[in-house]
Parts: C-alpha cells; sequence; structure tokens
C-alpha cells in the first residue's frame, strides 16, 4: 500500500498561509481571504479584475454624455407630464425606460457601472425647475400673507412634479442596470 503525501502550498499573494483553494481560471493557489465566489467558482482577485474590465467599454465622455441626455429628456418629459395630471403614475415610468433607451443609444451601447448613477443625477438635474418652481411659489404665497390656502395650494401642485421624479428616475436607472420592465 502506498503512502499518501500532501505538499503544503500557500497562497500566491499571502506567502505565509497556507493555501486551501485553487483559482478555477489560472490554477493560482489562494487562501480563503483571496478567494472570491463566483457563479463558476472560486477565482483570485486578479483574474476577476480582468474579468470585470472586459464589461466596463465606456470612454469618460459617456458619463457626460449620459447626464446631458438624460437632463434634457426628463426635463421635455416633466414638462408633458404636467398636462396629464393623475396619469402621470402610468406616464413617468415609460418615460423613464424610453430616456434609458435614449441614454444608452447615445452611448453606443458602451457599459459603465457608473452610467445609471450618473444617468439618474442627470435626470434629478432636469426635474428640478419643475419640482422647485411650485417650492418657489408656496415660499412667495406664505411671504405675502396667504399661509392656508397657499400652503394647500403648494402642496397639491408639488405632489405630481415630485411623483414623476421618484417614478421616472426609478424606471431609468433600473432599466440601465439591466432590469426590464
Amino acid at each position: 500500500m502506498a503512502a499518501s503525501t500532501t505538499t503544503s502550498t500557500t497562497c500566491a499573494y499571502h506567502p505565509g498561509r497556507p493555501a486551501t483553494l485553487r483559482c478555477n481560471r489560472c490554477e493560482k493557489p489562494i487562501c480563503a481571504k483571496c478567494a472570491v465566489l463566483t457563479p463558476v467558482g472560486y477565482r483570485c482577485k486578479e483574474c476577476v479584475r480582468g474579468q470585470q474590465k472586459i464589461f466596463e467599454t465606456a470612454q469618460w465622455y459617456d458619463l457626460a454624455i449620459a447626464f446631458v441626455v438624460s437632463a434634457v429628456a426628463a426635463g421635455l418629459g416633466s414638462l408633458v407630464v404636467s398636462f396629464v395630471g393623475f396619469f402621470i403614475f402610468l406616464v413617468a415610468p415609460s418615460i423613464g425606460v424610453g430616456t434609458a433607451e435614449i441614454v444608452r443609444r447615445a452611448v453606443r451601447r458602451r457599459r459603465s457601472r457608473y452610467l445609471p448613477l450618473v444617468a439618474g443625477i442627470g435626470a434629478a438635474a432636469g426635474i428640478t425647475p419643475q419640482v422647485l418652481g411650485p417650492l418657489v411659489l408656496v415660499g412667495f404665497g406664505l411671504l405675502s400673507g396667504g399661509a392656508l390656502q397657499t400652503l394647500a395650494g403648494g402642496l397639491v401642485a408639488i405632489i405630481y412634479p415630485a411623483a414623476y421624479a421618484f417614478l421616472m428616475i426609478a424606471a431609468l436607472v433600473a432599466s440601465l442596470r439591466g432590469i426590464r420592465l
């Protein structure tokens, strides 16, 4: 009967630690601290970084394009939505998904993990005048002395733009992240 011999290997990144795993891509010995669990098994951090670079295809200017395009589309959408009243709850998500598609085409379908965030911030910037307008009017009304009526009218006037902002930006960001609505 042959005696089994076990060879002790150390982690490629931590020479003092014993390696209990191997990267399933490059076969490097790694310790539990260096191992990254992926859907296909454990990988070293180096291989994971290399794989992430494949998915990051956006150029630096794509983020600026996404910001401007989403700000303009959201601003124009907020002007259109001001005429639909209660149906804003149906229209706003559609505008968000449409804006996401416009942004995708404007950046030529390049991907970045920051693209949804920048587009959401751009949409918020585009919607800001529509949301702040009623707030400013309420402030002036309160200063002029029409307290209760001005406050009640201002709150009603802010509900629809705020609902549009929330629903539109949520649909935009979700759609850019790859969530199908």
